[in-house]
Order: C-alpha cells, then structure tokens, then sequence
C-alpha cells in the first residue's frame, strides 16, 4: 500500500463522524482520500482534517 486507504465517514458532520475524522488524524492513519458524506443540511459545511 503506496498511498494509504480511501475511507468514506458517512455522517461526517455529526457527534460520530466528526470524533471518527478526529481519532483518524490524532492516530496518523495513512488515509490516500477521504470522503465525508452528510445529509442536504450540511451542504457547503468545511470540515478540517489532520491539520
């Protein structure tokens, strides 16, 4: 594995997603791309990872 793993958060913008995204950046897991899905409300939301 060259790149690292494409992960998708479903719910990213929730309690869940956000603590997932989280733990994800704290424990350097090797993420090549990441996807983050939320509902219609959350359109336009920026989320910050590992940084």
């Amino acid at each position: 594995m060259s790149e690292g793993w494409n992960i998708a958060v479903l719910g990213a913008t929730g309690a869940v997603g956000e603590a997932l995204l989280e733990t994800l950046a704290e424990r350097q897991f090797p993420v090549g791309e990441i996807y983050a899905l939320a509902r219609n409300e959350s359109a336009g939301e920026q989320l910050r990872f590992g940084g």
